[in-house]
């Protein structure tokens, strides 16, 4: 009489064991899912830069990507030939849901608003700092997506 009530508990625990682990299964699945859409679905603002040089037209560059490395050697997002400006001179980077500027140890540095640039700084739209002789201002993509009668 034992012998088959102890066989019916032990495929009862069979069952509850690997139903259990379905389960288990099915949530770590949806969650992994959830957290890739999340992740899917944080994009990186885009940025303008106005880079005036001298008696030079100013010229307008969007961008889309997290990490903008600014200086004279072509490989960078935003090359400028300038020979005061070093081969990879400043670094502009999205993180932390902010735009920051950082100097890349260059020569002659970088001035963020009249001040000297040593530690990167969160930067905001309208902001200009100066590489060289060439100057940038920021455009976020709230200033430059938003039309022109609603700027304050």
């Amino acid at each position: 009489m034992s012998g088959p009530i102890v066989l019916v508990l032990r495929l009862l625990l069979t069952i509850s064991l690997y139903g259990f682990l379905v389960w288990a299964f099915i949530y770590l699945w949806r969650e992994i899912k959830l957290q890739g859409e999340l992740l899917a679905s944080r994009r990186v603002p885009p940025i303008s830069l106005t880079i005036t040089r001298g008696k030079f037209a100013p010229q307008v560059r969007h961008y889309i990507q997290p990490e903008i490395t600014i200086g004279r050697d072509p490989a960078c997002e935003c090359p400028v030939d300038d020979v005061a400006i070093s081969a990879r001179h400043a670094r502009l980077s999205y993180h932390q849901n902010q735009w920051w500027l950082e100097d890349l140890k260059s020569k002659n540095g970088t001035v963020l608003n009249q001040e000297k640039l040593d530690m990167p700084t969160v930067i905001t739209s309208d902001d200009e700092f100066t590489c060289g002789e060439v100057s940038f201002i920021i455009s976020l993509a709230d200033d430059f997506l938003m039309p022109p009668t609603k700027r304050i």
